[in-house]
């Protein structure tokens, strides 16, 4: 009997953890499943992308990952990685806001991005005295069901007010999505505010009502492996974790630099799982029982689009956002600001270019050699999509004026990299929910067609290899249906 053939398109994250999780459990099995992975570019790992640079750790992507979603600290520790894994530092845990030319300090008790400390809201220079007025109406909202989906500015609209979305929630979502917050779903970023708000009606006593006792116990206080809290990374950059990856994958076959030329469904001779081939762009064709397509909507929508038109249309249909990562170095003695923070973002109402600025060694020091700091500037958002096309003197310039102007900057940096991301941001626009409802229909008639990676159940890189993992378990599932195998 032939193995089964699994054949992975895309090496970002998902792609990666897809690949391994397939190994790890086909291993363990001792099963005849042969695992393949494509990827068009010669580096793998996607948007991660660390630089190491004369004592510098420099991320073009992501730069850390939230450790209350566990996926990544749990892939990293079953990589040997758990001795690399490091907190951001708790001695500058405080973000700004840029507002009317003033760094704002973020008012202590944000919970999904709402207030739920009064005193901080009350203090905060953020929001006028109307603004904060407006805010506290939300504590005598009655709780209700909604019927559809709403957009994250309309729900915050309706419970904070104008000036708490503009000023604070905005800025906030739009450090994780890069997209504008009248547009992307609530259903699809932060269903747990719909939840709040059909058992309390007010967000803020309901987030309340929901947070741990103080006398709870918390990993941190008991040790052991779920010791992390807020912001991780590793030591030596995210890079590690791809590299890892790669280090591990001795039983899957890798072909780096080749783009996929076509995809077409295999001759089923009364199969009921046909298969697909995968015609590489060298002219060699792999045979896949089944086949996971990790790449950007708009990708796998041109590689499905002649055989499978309805899922290519499904696909097309969510957007991307274009942005870039500036980093800087600047000899310590050459900035005046204590950088007493992990950086700051910047709301859309600033009419700034600027995202947001990361104060990278504030945030992890074993980013920079002594004597330096080094801050990340982020550029391109929806909407803002523009700036991403300046060439590279243009876009140092450009920050550079920003930096001045926010900190006081004026020194020439010692150190830059520029990273552009084209297309690299998904959408959770209004209706993304009921898009990804759609895409499964279709796929319910396409046996052995599998979708993954960010642009379907969240963008953060926990995110991402959680939905590797979900991957390779349907895959396997869905094979051990076959009557020539049995995979446990």
């Amino acid at each position: 009997m032939d193995d089964l053939r699994i054949v992975i398109i895309g090496g970002g994250i998902t792609g990666l953890t897809t690949a391994y999780e397939l190994q790890e459990r086909v291993r363990a099995a001792a099963v005849p499943i042969q695992v393949s992975l494509v990827e068009a570019e010669r580096r793998l790992g996607g948007v991660i992308r660390t630089e190491r640079v004369d004592g510098f750790v420099i991320e073009g992507g992501p730069d850390s990952v939230l450790a209350q979603k566990p996926w990544a600290v749990d892939l990293a520790q079953r990589l040997g990685l758990g001795d690399q894994i490091v907190a951001a530092n708790p001695a500058h845990k405080k973000t700004f806001v840029l507002y009317r030319g003033r760094l704002h300090e973020l008012p202590e008790g944000l919970t999904l991005m709402i207030p739920t400390r009064l005193k901080p809201l009350l203090q905060t220079g953020l929001l006028s005295p109307l603004g904060k007025a407006r805010a506290a109406l939300d504590l005598i909202q009655r709780p209700r069901e909604r019927e559809g989906d709403v957009t994250l500015g309309a729900f915050v609209h309706e419970h904070l007010g104008r000036e708490a979305f503009e000023r604070m929630v905005e800025p906030l979502m739009a450090g994780i999505y890069a997209g504008d917050g009248e547009q992307l779903s609530l259903k699809a970023t932060f269903p747990r505010l719909l939840e709040v708000e059909r058992q309390y009606g007010s967000l803020v006593r309901g987030l309340i009502a929901r947070r741990p006792h103080p006398s709870a116990p918390s990993p941190e206080k008991e040790g052991g492996e779920g010791r992390w809290s807020g912001f991780v990374t590793l030591r030596q950059g995210l890079g590690q974790l791809v590299e890892a990856l790669v280090a591990h994958l001795d039983r899957v076959q890798m072909y780096t630099g080749q783009r996929v030329q076509r995809i077409r469904p295999r001759a089923s001779d009364g199969w009921r799982w046909p298969g697909y081939e995968v015609e590489l762009a060298d002219g060699r064709v792999l045979s896949a029982d089944a086949l996971v397509l990790a790449t950007p909507t708009y990708i796998a929508a041109e590689l499905v689009a002649e055989w499978a038109p309805g899922l290519a249309q499904g696909l097309r249909a969510i957007p991307y956002v274009s942005t870039a990562t500036i980093s800087l170095a600047f000899y310590r003695a050459d900035v005046r600001h204590p950088l007493d923070g992990y950086g700051f973002v910047v709301p859309r109402v600033e009419n700034r270019p600027l995202l947001a600025c990361t104060w990278t060694s504030s945030k992890f020091p074993c980013r920079a050699p002594q004597g330096f700091v080094l801050l990340r500037c982020f550029l391109g958002r929806a909407r803002q999509e523009e700036v991403i096309g300046l060439d590279d003197e243009a876009l140092v310039r450009l920050v550079r004026a920003e930096l001045a102007d926010t900190l006081g900057i004026q020194a020439e940096p010692a150190l830059v990299r520029i990273f552009r991301w084209p297309r690299a941001m998904p959408q959770y626009v209004l209706g993304h929910v009921e898009r990804l409802e759609a895409l499964q229909a279709h796929l319910a008639w396409l046996p052995g067609l599998y979708l993954t990676g960010s642009a379907y159940w969240g963008v953060g890189l926990p995110d991402s290899i959680r939905a590797g993992v979900q991957t390779a378990e349907a895959v396997l599932s869905d094979l051990a249906t076959l009557p020539t195998i049995a995979v446990r």
